[in-house]
């Protein structure tokens, strides 16, 4: 894509890598005159500043010279790596002389530019070049075989690296190696190159052309490779680019015949060794890889030719070249848009015009319009594959399962005679950054298999660093043993032993046993004698009046007394014998009045309210609420209090509580719960502290499983998330079938359905819930040229079956398989005669329709127009006489024969193709005639031979064994291009009124079916893929002249034969729409 323009005759020269910004210099040439014919000469810098959209180029300075130049060079002497000095311009003047320029004195305005000048050469100076490694040292070539090494240090007496050659001839060109520095090539128009050792000052090797027609216009050095050079040749007869290399001078590496005519320059570019531009006298510039003579970019260049091409240094994209039209023009490589340049020319045609008046009117003119076309993008594209300086050198990138792959480009030589090539390895290594969490995962995984829980606990309560963390395990441990729920009080510090034994101490009892019989002795002792008297009161006093309620069996009167005289044991032991509602009113009426420390507590223990307790009891007593609830809660409530509790503690109570609260999800068995507590309280970034959580919640729920009998597999939310980070940290160290066994199953959630299915993709196992990750659209492969299976590579024998149509309905073609519901499942399998066989037939490749002769064309992927059939209409036979029996078999000539009125045998006979080796193979005989079958397949009509035109007799199926043919989907990202062509097709067809353009499209929408299985097979090349998405693009915006130069260049710059297939049906479409104006 062009970028600057310079209306110049001249030649060029672009400023050092060091400077900035970058510079081009540009020297009038020498034997060229412009339009008028001036003989003045001048020197002048531009400044390249991309970041204006026109063509201009900046002018820093001009100075008028004496000199005319044939070579211009800007070389980086005296030059620090911050670019403060500008280097030095050398050029080759015409009459042997070199000059000596200070850039930084041009651009200033100075007057006193020449450092230094010198003309000890004879004849033009038409060669020069900078040693890279000695920025002082200039080599440059004249006539006469004159070679000089300047010292721009010491520029007054130039060194020559040895003899002249002989015989005397011209040098073209000249360049210093680019990897050693003390080598140096020059070459002539005699087709001859020489290359010199400064050390030896002399020749070393002489490389020329057999053909004699080699007339050298460019030499240059492999930037890389430091005994490999490029020549190229200005005759028209030999226009080509050769690759020598000095190891192997007898002829060249490689010859590049990209030109149709002389090349005038050449130019290797040193950021990438893989591109080359020349340019010939057909007006072309290209850039080739010289490695493979492949052509990466062609410049869209006018019809004049270009004598002098340069890479910039400082932006490997952008290069420059100078045409004999007085042009120098800028370009890049890398493509873009044009709209804006094409604007910008549209601009300056109108300012041009004006408001003149040409016609002398007096009228000014109206301003110029433009006509508006539709939106569209004229899009320039790059190169065809990623220069070196764009290309990562190395890369790694971590993949799904804790792999990383590397990748590096290492240049490799091959064995002698073959060119370097680049090649790069690709190296997967398996990382694991977490070892102590994968051995700890390891370990739970061993547990969870042998059972050995309780052990686990065990070791997990030694290894605690705290006391929360040997409660929690403690409280785990507990799940697996006997009576749990007393283990639980011992773990708050409730044993029945040790309470008996305070208890005793408290009562000053040594022997509670003994003292309790000898108190229940002295107590039923000292009941009142049943056959003493007694005195019944029923004076007026509290006392009559309870002995008159007991008198009448008004216990609750009774208890009322006794409650309000304060009398609580008598109320108590009347309301026992008053039955159990007195009791229940008479315990609540007690309570009320009670105001003892313990009142609340025994309360509740009477009552049976132990959500009581767990509700209202302070934070600082859960212990003793917990193990109340232990105690006395039945099992359907257990839970349920020891959430409520655990539910308490974590929003009333402090850091310390709120911890806590994880013993009451323990014991309650509460999954989720104690997930979304540890969450809380613990750092869960940390895979240790993930992997101590899922050490819990696996061992709890294998805990819930044994003793509630619960359904362990419904996961909560927070558990899933939880168990989706730990899977993916397991996948991510490798652990897939880990990462897999804990991912959970019976969940829906978008993320774990995902990781699901990645982490059985990277074992290879198909996705549960889905299908088979075979796509149904598999082409069976098949060898070519026979039928049968490939040798050494058998295959699966198939086994015919019959299939039973419902009458009315036709059986498909022969070449078509039925897939689903083709039989009906009230259809009884079709019994089959005694001693029936059914004989083994290898697989043979069938048309996918019906053809209705030997040599007709293949049939295409259309609709055809439907037909009435009869009802027993029977598809024909297919042709396989000429394919199956090539030799004659006279076994296969009795095909077919007359079908009489009776019915037919229970066999058939058939053609016996023959195998590699001369073996016929046996077809499959069938019962023709059976039971439950239609009259149209008991009867066929067999008349015809094999081979004979089809006419309108009904023929017998023979339903052999074939390959099963589908397509591919076309991938979605290329999808489109079928859409649009169609749908471009569609609108032609809908408004051509002649049949032959109509024929056309038909003919072209066939044929575009070759496009769409190389879409599907993905056999294009990514340039041919742009390709077709830019002219889709222009088909959208109806610029169809967009897109038939789009068509052009991806047909130039292609192979053929990838191409040719649907690339000439593509014009011909575009064309018809563009005649249309569809």
């Amino acid at each position: 894509m062009k970028l600057k323009e310079i209306d110049r005759t001249a030649m060029q020269a672009w400023s050092p890598a060091q400077n900035h910004p970058i510079y081009l210099a540009a020297g009038t040439s020498a034997q060229q005159l412009d339009a008028t014919f001036s003989t003045s000469a001048s020197l002048e810098i531009f400044e390249l500043d991309l970041s204006d959209p026109s063509l201009d180029m900046k002018s820093c300075a001009t100075f008028s010279s004496s000199h005319r130049y044939h070579k211009l060079i800007w070389g980086p002497h005296k030059m620090d790596s911050k670019g403060n000095v500008s280097g030095v311009l050398i050029a080759g003047g015409e009459n042997g002389n070199i000059i000596l320029y200070d850039p930084s004195k041009i651009i200033a305005g100075d007057k006193e530019v020449v450092i230094a000048q010198n003309d000890k050469h004879t004849g033009p100076v038409r060669a020069l070049d900078v040693n890279v490694f000695q920025t002082n040292l200039v080599a440059s070539g004249a006539n006469e075989s004159e070679i000089y090494i300047w010292d721009l240090n010491n520029f007054a007496t130039p060194m020559t690296p040895g003899a002249k050659t002989q015989p005397p001839e011209d040098i073209s060109c000249i360049a210093w190696n680019r990897q050693v520095q003390h080598i140096l090539a020059s070459a002539s128009p005699s087709g001859r190159a020489t290359v010199w050792d400064l050390r030896k000052n002399e020749p070393i090797i002489k490389v020329s052309d057999h053909s004699n027609r080699m007339h050298c216009s460019g030499l240059a050095w492999h930037p890389d490779v430091a005994t490999q050079m490029v020549l190229a040749s200005e005759d028209d007869r030999l226009p080509v680019v050769q690759m020598w290399d000095l190891r192997f001078a007898s002829s060249p590496l490689r010859v590049l015949e990209n030109h149709a005519r002389g090349i005038l320059a050449i130019a290797w570019s040193m950021a990438d060794p893989e591109l080359l531009l020349s340019c010939g006298k057909d007006a072309k510039i290209l850039c080739s890889n010289p490695h493979t003579g492949e052509v990466l970019y062609e410049l869209p260049t006018n019809t004049q030719w270009c004598f002098d091409i340069q890479w910039c240094p400082r932006n490997p994209a952008v290069l420059s070249a100078a045409s004999f039209d007085g042009r120098i023009s800028v370009y890049s490589i890398m493509g873009g848009s044009v709209d804006g340049l094409r604007q910008k020319q549209v601009d300056k045609l109108s300012s041009s015009f004006g408001n003149l008046d040409p016609f002398g009117t007096g009228q000014p003119l109206p301003p110029l319009q433009i006509p508006q076309q539709t939106a569209q993008h004229s899009i320039v594209l790059p190169l065809k594959k990623p220069p070196k300086w764009i290309r990562r050198p190395v890369g790694a990138s971590f993949s799904f399962g804790g792999k990383l792959v590397t990748f590096e480009n290492v240049a490799v030589q091959l064995q002698q005679g073959a060119e370097q090539q680049r090649r790069q390895p690709v190296f997967i290594s398996q990382v694991v950054t977490e070892k102590d969490f994968l051995s700890r995962s390891e370990q739970l995984q061993h547990v969870v298999q042998s059972q050995g829980f309780i052990g686990y606990c065990q070791k997990k309560i030694d290894a605690s660093q705290t006391e929360f963390e040997r409660n929690v395990w403690s409280f785990l441990k507990v799940n697996f043993e006997e009576d749990s729920r007393g283990k639980y009080l011992e773990l708050l510090g409730y044993r029945k032993e040790d309470l008996g034994k305070k208890i005793a101490l408290a009562l000053n009892r040594v022997d509670g046993s003994d003292v309790r019989i000898k108190e229940e002795k002295q107590e039923s002792d000292s009941l009142p004698s049943a056959g003493g008297t007694f005195n019944i009161s029923v004076s007026g006093d509290i006392d009559g009046l309870i002995t008159r309620a007991l008198l009448t069996g008004n216990f609750e009167s009774a208890v009322d007394l006794c409650l309000h005289d304060n009398r609580m044991a008598d109320a108590i032991i009347l309301a026992i014998a008053g039955g159990q509602e007195l009791l229940a009113q008479t315990q609540r009426k007690y309570f009320a009045k009670s105001q003892s420390k313990i009142t609340r507590l025994i309360t509740a223990v009477v009552m049976k309210n132990w959500k009581e307790i767990v509700e209202s009891c302070d934070l600082k007593n859960w212990r003793e609420a917990l193990a109340a609830v232990l105690t006395y809660a039945k099992p359907d409530e257990f839970s349920a209090l020891c959430d409520l509790l655990g539910a308490r503690l974590e929003s009333e109570g402090d850091s310390l509580l709120r911890t806590q609260a994880c013993l009451c999800y323990i014991c309650a068995g509460n999954v989720e719960r104690l997930v979304a507590c540890w969450t809380k309280a613990q750092d869960g970034s940390n895979p240790l502290s993930l992997q101590d959580l899922i050490e819990k919640v696996v061992i709890l729920r294998k805990a819930v499983q044994l003793t509630q009998a619960l359904d362990t597999n419904a996961v909560g939310a927070l558990l899933a998330e939880k168990l989706s980070q730990y899977a993916s940290l397991l996948a991510a160290q490798g652990s897939i079938a880990a990462a897999l066994a804990f991912l959970p199953d019976n969940t829906n959630q978008p993320d774990i359905v995902q990781l699901r299915d990645r982490l059985c993709r990277a074992q290879g196992k198909p996705v549960p819930g889905q299908g088979s990750s075979e796509s149904p659209y598999e082409r069976q492969p098949l060898s070519k040229g026979r039928p049968g299976p490939v040798a050494g590579h058998p295959q699966m024998p198939r086994v015919q079956t019959q299939q039973y149509y419902p009458h009315g309905e036709n059986p498909p073609p022969p070449g078509f398989i039925m897939h689903g519901n083709a039989i009906p499942s009230t259809t009884a399998p079709l019994p089959t005669s005694p001693g029936h066989v059914h004989s083994q037939l290898p697989p043979y490749p069938q048309p996918q329709r019906p053809q209705n002769g030997w040599n007709d064309p293949p049939a295409l992927n259309r609709d055809p127009k439907k037909k009435k059939m009869p009802k027993n209409f029977m598809p024909p036979v297919p042709i396989t006489s000429p394919i199956m029996n090539p030799s004659g078999d006279p076994q296969s000539q009795g095909l077919q024969q007359p079908s009489a009125p009776g019915p037919l045998s229970s066999h058939a006979s058939f053609p016996q193709p023959h195998l590699a080796g001369g073996q016929p193979f046996h077809g499959v005989q069938q019962p023709l005639a059976q039971a439950g079958m239609p009259p149209s397949f008991s009867k066929p009509n067999t008349e015809g031979a094999p081979g004979a035109p089809i006419g309108n007799t009904i023929q017998h199926v023979q339903a052999l064994p074939t390959e099963k043919i589908t397509k591919k989907p076309i991938p979605d990202e290329h999808l489109i291009l079928k859409t649009t062509f169609e749908d471009l097709i569609q609108r032609c067809l809908s408004s051509a009124a002649d049949p032959q353009t109509k024929r056309k499209l038909d003919d072209a929408s066939k044929r575009l079916e070759f496009l769409y299985d190389r879409l599907r097979e993905q056999t294009l090349s990514p340039a041919i893929i742009n390709g077709l998405h830019s002219i889709a693009r222009s088909i959208e915006t109806r610029n169809y002249s967009e897109g038939l130069s789009v068509h052009t260049h991806i047909v130039s710059t292609s192979n053929f034969s990838e191409t040719s297939a649907f690339m000439p049906v593509l014009k011909v479409v575009l064309s018809q729409a563009s005649k249309l104006g569809v």
